[in-house]
């Protein structure tokens, strides 16, 4: 399987020009959301090839990442005319790439499709790495393919409509990425001034955060075995997001991740002598700047219960990954319910 590479455009309408040229379709169209449409999408009608192109809306938010909003993008390409050689561009954060990719990817079989990705998490999360999918029966993309876009192009000017939440929310991906390659990334990335959250000095780091995504897809694009070092976080994370929208007090994903890696690191720790700095490095940082995530002791069994429909769990046991050290990644690390519990204890000690 081919994966597309990730580009941070210097003129985003001349490359998308570009990549729209690589594949020549018969019909292009467009999915954004509500906000991307209104925000977004103007841009991208400077270019002449997108003139007449058909736009297809769904609702903004991760609760709309479900089967009724694919049926409603597979009806508008076929009451539309789409035929196996249109082209679907996806513009938008996570969600709209997600489910656009999920869309194209079952279209008669498969449709090309080009990621615009307007939001930081949606970039460093979503757009790359060929995952697509849709949320089922509470549970984050428990239906999906793989499938790669024809192209990600990121416009970092996007950015630029992102509130402070949004943008730390797709920082915390980037920590993740740090943590799982290097020493040094680590380091660099914890310099970066969240306060001020400048562009031109964000470009270098989230190149980085690229290459080292696309570097573990590339090895495993099935998420058969290293591929499996992108979920540090993901695994008590999934369950804190999941469990936010059961009560109707939803966290955006990346706070949700950050949470999520706090525990797993935590757990790192205690099984395999993950250095204690580190771990509290990463808790001061989360202190300041996402706060805690709420629940208590009765809940744990809730949590639990959702962690176990984790769809990277091969087995009856709850699947992990861990870290001996920053950059030593250890897959499919199992805990004891004691254990996971313990993390619960200690996340809530603060």
């Amino acid at each position: 399987m081919s994966h597309s590479i990730t580009k941070i455009c210097e003129d985003f309408i001349s490359e998308l020009n570009l990549a729209i040229g690589e594949r020549p379709a018969d019909s292009i169209f467009i999915l954004t959301d509500e906000t991307t449409r209104k925000l977004c999408l103007p841009k991208l009608m400077d270019l002449e090839k997108l003139r007449r192109c058909r736009v297809v809306s769904i609702p903004s938010g991760d609760k709309t990442k479900n089967i009724d909003s694919a049926v409603v993008i597979w009806k508008f390409l076929s009451e539309n005319g789409a035929t196996r050689k249109s082209l679907l561009i996806n513009v938008g954060g996570g969600v709209v790439t997600d489910i656009g990719g999920f869309a194209a990817s079952t279209f008669k079989r498969g449709i090309s499709y080009i990621n615009v990705s307007t939001t930081l998490l949606g970039a460093v999360d979503a757009a790359t790495g060929g995952k697509t999918g849709i949320n089922f029966l509470g549970l984050k993309n428990e239906i999906g393919v793989f499938a790669p876009a024809e192209a990600v192009l990121i416009d970092v000017d996007f950015f630029k409509t992102l509130d402070a939440e949004n943008l730390r929310s797709g920082y915390a991906e980037m920590i993740k990425h740090a943590l799982i390659d290097t020493k040094e990334e680590w380091a660099s990335v914890l310099k970066y001034d969240i306060d001020k959250f400048d562009l031109n000095e964000l470009r270098p780091l989230l190149l980085n955060s690229f290459r080292i995504k696309e570097r573990i897809v590339e090895l495993d694009p099935h998420e058969a075995n290293i591929r499996k070092a992108l979920n540090l976080g993901h695994t008590f994370g999934h369950a804190f997001e999941s469990w936010s929208y059961k009560i109707e007090s939803p966290v955006l994903h990346g706070y949700a991740v950050m949470w999520g890696m706090l525990c797993e690191l935590y757990l790192s720790h205690i099984k395999l002598g993950f250095p204690k700095e580190e771990l509290l490095r990463l808790k001061y940082l989360i202190k300041e700047y996402y706060g805690s995530f709420e629940f208590h002791c009765q809940q744990y069994d809730h949590l639990f219960e959702l962690m176990t429909h984790d769809k990277k769990n091969d087995s009856k046991e709850i699947n992990f990954t861990l870290l001996a050290d920053v950059g030593d990644i250890r897959i499919n690390q199992t805990a004891t319910k004691d254990e996971i519990f313990e993390c619960f204890d200690w996340f809530r000690e603060g």
